[in-house]
């Protein structure tokens, strides 16, 4: 289980006063779940990673509140419809960017389909199997694999968090509330109303991929490159409250992604254009946490 962590405001708070607007993550409707210790937590508190004092109730602060919700454009193999984004995760991480994995091995499932059928979640399954999609292993791996390696780090969605808990209904909040997230984040739509369309010609510039999304949000998201070609798009929050019921605060990109300043390729969802060999795919995969990684650690050292 974690240990508490206290989070005090520094380099990121002065950087998050920034932000725009909060985004509400509002429960599932068809789910039978209650947000954990919503109804009781105060509305005063700070935003995760804003406050000045230590918070103790980690059940209503989130503990690792620095907050990426991340996104996949594959194009080869296509995951997911030709005009939207799947979804990658959502991430927490300390407020200086570091961040655990596997958090707790007790609570790591199998079977995330049947959690979710029968507590109630099936319109959450139904859309994960059109929008939460892997390109290299089946979906419940990668559910399985996005909830064990980052879901049960969360302090809010700790067992103890719920009243009367079942089993497995932490996860099945976690998956609740990443795709609510996720439909507040039209990628596709933001970046065709700025005209960024997928080509098989046609390159853009990092800045042009920026300005479309803080028109559209009000912040900056961090874009991630493979060969200049575009794969991923990480928006940042802060949490206030607990990030199931909460608020998630949307806040300027705490890193840069790995898109060079221009020739970036926003290439089709069609394999009959798609460029790239099968094997980039394997080398995609096997780089993005050591490029993330790396990523992290630099903006760590320059804070």
């Amino acid at each position: 289980m974690l240990t508490p962590i206290i989070l005090v405001a520094g380099a990121l708070a002065a950087n998050s006063v920034t932000a725009k607007r909060s985004l509400r993550a509002a429960r599932d409707a068809e789910s039978l779940l209650s947000a954990p210790a919503a109804s009781s937590c105060s509305s005063s508190l700070p935003a995760s990673c804003q406050n000045t004092t230590a918070e103790t109730d980690l059940c209503c602060f989130e503990g690792l509140g620095l907050i990426q919700q991340v996104q996949f454009w594959d194009t080869d193999p296509v995951t997911g419809p030709s005009d939207s984004w799947t979804i990658h995760g959502l991430w927490p991480n300390d407020c200086d960017g570091n961040y655990p994995e596997n958090c707790d091995s007790s609570r790591d499932y199998t079977d995330i389909t049947s959690l979710l059928q029968n507590q109630g979640a099936s319109d959450t399954l139904d859309y994960m199997n059109t929008y939460w999609l892997s390109d290299d292993e089946s979906n419940e791996k990668f559910w399985e694999h996005e909830w064990d390696t980052h879901g049960t780090c969360y302090t809010t969605l700790e067992s103890s968090c719920f009243s009367d808990y079942e089993t497995g209904q932490d996860a099945v909040t976690f998956f609740t509330t990443v795709v609510t997230l996720f439909k507040t984040l039209p990628t596709y739509t933001w970046l065709s109303n700025a005209g960024i369309t997928p080509s098989s010609s046609k390159t853009y510039t990092l800045k042009e991929l920026q300005a479309a999304v803080q028109s559209a949000a009000g912040v900056t998201a961090s874009f991630d490159c493979d060969d200049n070609e575009l794969y991923q798009i990480e928006y940042w929050f802060n949490a206030q409250g607990p990030v199931s019921g909460g608020d998630f605060v949307a806040i300027d990109a705490f890193e840069a992604g790995s898109c060079k300043s221009s020739g970036i390729k926003y290439l089709p969802k069609d394999e009959d254009d798609a460029s790239r060999k099968r094997s980039q795919i394997r080398k995609r995969k096997a780089s993005r946490e050591t490029r993330r990684r790396r990523s992290v650690k630099k903006i760590a050292d320059e804070v």
